[in-house]
């Protein structure tokens, strides 16, 4: 069975509430205030049981121009409108009101409800009609049917009825794909269920049990009730209207204007991208930075527009842009809004959300325009190119893109894969699904290589650079999943050479030559002849430039020559290999050693078989055990 949901609309008064009931027998006002004046405040919920068995959910909207921001909250989930028209009054201003936002929101389907029909005379229904008709042309209602019914005497119902239910046969219903998200228009708590939360599904579904997460809040709840149109159910799907109890959540953690939706789908943000389409009659110019009130779901939201490539938006006229909100929204590339002045409140644009959480953009940039109009009107490969380049080194996951680019889950999966196939995309990050785009993985490698260039020229002496210290500089956060790709590019391809924790371009060796090699050969020829007791640092490098010294001792250590064993005692690998290999046959004969049996073994003072022993502790020789050392892996 389809699932679609119809929406009234029209001026206050014109008789929709009314008409809901005639149609289904349900009373759509509630709250004692709208008994008590007569007038719809609240939006209001009910379904239809149309000939041949589909059910239709409805929701009723408020007609008066102080409730329009609650009108737009339940003209969000709905996919056809009843334009509802008092035959005694005609087109009335939220007639207009409300057909503007329907067209805004991107309705595309409805019919024509005339109304009150008993209360005027044959000629004047024909007139009224003939006005509607002219009214609806070049809109979206222009071939729709004009039905006059009777709320009080029934007469028009029947046929209202059967128009509707060939209007649902000719829809192709939207499949319920990608994740689920419900924008929240009621919360209330029932006494031994706790809270309840109303709205129109927009996309994928949820069942019992399922955990979901209340934007922009952030807070997860479990769905411990569902109801479809008043009946208990055990899933909900998009276009139903839903009611949801919530467990692990108060009354007070969610309101209207949140979006209930699976966990980790969607991104809060105070910016937005968009497509802004100005109506035809706004009273002024929307110039840049002026503040809007900005309707997206069922949130209204304070903020100011922001426009990338001009100063001012007229009457009737287009633009990209932006807008930079005071509380932060979450919305999918695709959906629709309305834009309402700040004051006096009327409705002034609309459109489509381009990107759903950009940042900043600056102004008067044309690759900043370029991107924005791939967004709007480019192919979906075009979209998700634009996407991922913007990510950059941070790369965009798989997970990310629905939110993004209006497309079926399926097909994105399929796209992608055919672009990691072209390697337009690269994926370094299988198991979370992160790709960058193929430019910007070239333009790292290049900059890899350009850092170990300026490295060599700036340490001639140094065998190449520290791993983590090219990680630091190449990206801008700790990625280590990046790198590590990056760096098995370019080792693969031999454009880096890699020798335990240093990185060196091939060509790169280290040459000594004059004074460093004559130092080079003094210090070996010491620390040779020091064996086990090895010289002071200090007195074999005496009256040479410490800096000198310095980089000639990092030659000896990067070759191996000399290894350090604490600050400013250094032993030849030859001696300290040697003495290494006497402890190890040691401890396979006797177990275990001391400071006292060390001593006596290699006849050096205290002052060497200290810090001999504890370097054999940290290059895992040996294990201290209280005052013993034993053979680690014993």
């Amino acid at each position: 069975m389809k699932q679609i949901v119809l929406g009234t609309a029209g001026h206050i008064d014109h008789g929709k509430t009314t008409l809901v009931k005639a149609l289904t027998g349900i009373e759509t006002d509630r709250l004692k205030e709208e008994k008590a004046r007569g007038i719809t405040i609240e939006l209001g919920f009910a379904y239809l049981d149309l000939p041949g068995g589909q059910r239709l959910g409805i929701v009723d909207v408020p007609g008066h121009e102080k409730f329009v921001k609650n009108m737009v909250a339940g003209a969000a989930g709905i996919d056809l409108v009843a334009l509802v028209i008092a035959a005694d009054e005609g087109v009335m201003p939220q007639t207009r009101e409300h057909l503007d936002i329907c067209k805004l929101l991107g309705v595309g389907h409805g019919l024509v409800v005339l109304t009150k029909i008993d209360m005027v005379d044959q000629e004047w229904l024909e007139l009224v009609s003939e006005d509607v008709a002219e009214y609806v042309e070049g809109t979206f209602l222009e071939d729709a049917p004009i039905i006059p019914v009777s709320g009080v005497s029934g007469q028009g119902i029947p046929e209202l009825k059967e128009a509707l239910a060939q209007l649902v046969d000719s829809l192709e219903e939207q499949p319920a794909e990608g994740p689920f998200r419900l924008p929240v228009d009621r919360v209330f708590t029932m006494k031994g269920f706790g809270t309840v939360i109303t709205g129109t599904a927009m996309g994928g579904q949820i069942a019992l049990g399922q955990e979901v997460t209340i934007y922009p809040r952030g807070v997860t709840a479990k769905v411990r009730g569902l109801q479809v149109h008043n009946e208990e159910a055990k899933q909900a799907r998009r276009g139903q209207r839903t009611a949801i109890n919530l467990q692990g959540v108060e009354k007070a953690g969610v309101e209207r204007g949140d979006v209930l939706a699976t966990p980790g789908s969607l991104q809060p943000s105070l910016w937005l991208d968009l497509e802004v389409r100005a109506l035809p009659d706004m009273a002024r110019p929307l110039k840049h930075r002026a503040p809007i009130r900005l309707h997206t779901g069922s949130a209204e939201v304070l903020g100011r527009v922001l426009w990338l490539d001009r100063e001012e938006l007229r009457p009737g006229e287009k633009a990209l842009g932006q807008v930079r909100l005071e509380s932060p929204v979450t919305v999918m590339a695709g959906d629709r809004y309305v834009l309402r002045s700040y004051s006096p409140v009327h409705t002034i644009a609309g459109g489509v959300v381009l990107h759903p959480h950009p940042g900043r953009r600056k102004r008067n940039r044309p690759e900043v325009m370029a991107d924005l109009k791939t967004l709007l009107s480019g192919e979906p490969r075009q979209k998700v190119a634009v996407h991922v380049r913007h990510a950059g080194a941070a790369g965009l996951s798989v997970a990310d893109l629905p939110r993004l680019v209006p497309m079926g889950p399926k097909a994105l999966d399929a796209l992608v894969g055919d672009m990691l196939s072209k390697q337009e995309l690269v994926r370094f990050d299988k198991e979370g699904g992160r790709m960058i785009a193929a430019p910007v993985q070239q333009e790292l490698l290049d900059q890899a290589l350009e850092l170990l260039t300026a490295y060599h020229q700036a340490n001639p002496l140094k065998a190449g650079m520290p791993r983590e210290e090219l990680r630091r500089r190449l990206l801008a956060r700790e990625d280590t999943k990046l790198f590590a790709h990056l760096m098995r590019k370019l080792e693969g391809g031999q454009a880096v050479v890699a020798d335990k924790d240093l990185l060196r371009l091939p060509q790169h060796q280290v040459q000594l030559a004059g004074a460093d090699q004559d130092l080079r050969e003094r210090i070996e020829k010491a620390y040779a002849a020091g064996g086990l007791a090895p010289p002071n640092w200090a007195e074999v490098v005496a009256g040479v430039n410490p800096a000198q010294a310095k980089q000639v001792l990092g030659v000896l250590m990067d070759e191996g020559v000399l290894v350090k064993v604490k600050q400013e005692l250094y032993y030849h690998a030859q001696a300290l290999a040697e003495i290494k290999k006497r402890l190890v046959e040691y401890l396979r004969a006797n177990e275990t050693i001391d400071a006292a049996q060390f001593k006596e073994m290699t006849g050096l003072s205290r002052k060497y078989i200290i810090p001999l022993l504890e370097s054999f502790d940290a290059t895992q020789v040996t294990m201290r055990v209280g005052d013993h050392r034993i053979l680690r892996g014993r």
